[in-house]
């Protein structure tokens, strides 16, 4: 059955309560839903229903692609001067001597390793310190893009700049535009956790707050990058706190229009300040997709990241409004792994992912940074691929 029969058979049931079936409708003419209706849809709404308009709604802008890109990532320090109480991954100043803060010729090191790789973009982010300011990304940027020029990178996030562009005394437009000139090409959607303030103060009370992480990303899309948004879900906030973190993020893309993705991501609670809050199911992953893609009405994309929530999640996901699964990543990352998700060292080689999107029925389809199709790789036949060896970053305690 496809999606517009089965959103019919919603329509028709007269088992379903009003509300539910009025945002039904709402789905099936192109409406914008309320506040009110998504936190409704989060206290009432079954998980079979979320998916039958969520996919509808895939299934109209996307039809079954699914896409992924060929990236990498560096993590130039997991020493960090904020102190997330969520975070797994960042070791505080005085706790350096458990972590690691690359030189730009380490960063460099990294990104010649894949020089007879064809991956289409860096992916760069993670702690805060000092010296890796302006100056310091500056020159790696502009270093990265002599050395290959085709090369995109999407790096950092607001809560970098913010602190970056204040030690600069630059504005957010400045030292945006500034950092595009020596190669910045587009911005992750990371540091944005929970928007409002209750929530935010008890989880990342030092970091840069909703409206400064917004304007960052403002002054990108004047700019004409393209950025990403997440959400960090699952964990002391409540339905109605996850509302408003997409109604914030959806006026914004209604004044701006520069956002491509929106990746809900899940908490997870090993090695940090929080391991007394339990994580949700995987159900609630999947409720949670799904209103995501009913209530982000005017972002293109929603994105899961399969290192995060594990394999067999993600092929899930994709029936719950994600059309996106992130990349080929290499197991150069440690965000996800050191937070206790499934995945402990992240890998996919090409041909593992095309098989995971092909094993639920979608199309897989490589695509640049910007949504740009590089491979439909629909009909297309593997030989046999040698999975490369990756450059590692070191491990933390083992």
């Amino acid at each position: 059955m496809d999606a517009n029969s089965k959103l019919a058979l919603v329509l028709n049931d007269n088992d379903l309560s009003a509300e539910l079936k009025a945002i039904a409708n709402k789905v099936q003419n192109q409406e914008r839903i309320t506040f009110d209706e998504g936190v409704y849809l989060y206290e009432h709404a079954e998980l079979g229903y979320l998916g039958v308009l969520a996919n509808y709604i895939r299934e109209q802008k996307h039809g079954d692609r699914t896409f992924f890109n060929r990236n990498f990532h560096i993590e130039p320090t997991n020493v960090c001067v904020y102190d997330c109480k969520f975070c797994s991954y960042s070791r505080l100043i005085k706790q350096r001597e458990e972590g690691w803060e690359m030189s730009v010729e380490g960063m460099m090191e990294v990104l010649r390793k894949y020089d007879n790789e064809p991956v289409t973009e860096v992916h760069i982010t993670g702690g805060v310190v000092p010296k890796q300011n302006l100056e310091f990304y500056s020159d790696f940027f502009r270093k990265a893009k002599a050395h290959r020029p085709d090369l995109h990178i999407k790096a950092l996030t607001p809560v970098e700049y913010y602190y970056i562009f204040k030690k600069a005394k630059l504005t957010h437009y400045e030292g945006m535009k500034y950092l595009q000139e020596a190669g910045l090409d587009s911005m992750p959607g990371g540091g944005a956790e929970i928007f409002h303030p209750e929530v935010r103060e008890k989880i990342a009370h030092d970091k840069c707050n909703a409206e400064q992480w917004l304007d960052i990303h403002e002054q990108a899309h004047k700019l004409g990058m393209k950025t990403n948004a997440t959400m960090l879900y699952g964990h002391i906030e409540a339905f109605w706190h996850r509302v408003d973190h997409m109604e914030r993020l959806r006026q914004q893309q209604d004044k701006s229009g520069g956002f491509q993705a929106f990746i809900p991501l899940k908490f997870r609670n090993q090695n940090n300040q929080m391991d007394n809050v339990p994580e949700v199911s995987v159900i609630e992953d999947l409720r949670n997709y799904a209103i995501a893609r009913i209530y982000m009405d005017n972002f293109d994309h929603i994105k899961a990241y399969w290192a995060m929530i594990s394999r067999q999640t993600a092929q899930l996901s994709l029936n719950f409004g994600v059309d996106d699964i992130d990349g080929t990543l290499d197991d150069t990352t440690k965000i996800y792994s050191m937070a206790g998700a499934e995945e402990q060292h992240p890998a996919m080689n090409t041909e593992e992912l095309v098989n995971l999107i092909k094993q639920v029925n979608r199309q897989p389809i490589e695509r640049d940074t910007l949504y740009n199709v590089v491979t439909d790789y629909t009909d297309f036949v593997f030989e046999a691929e040698v999975k490369p060896q990756y450059y590692k970053l070191p491990v933390i305690n083992s």
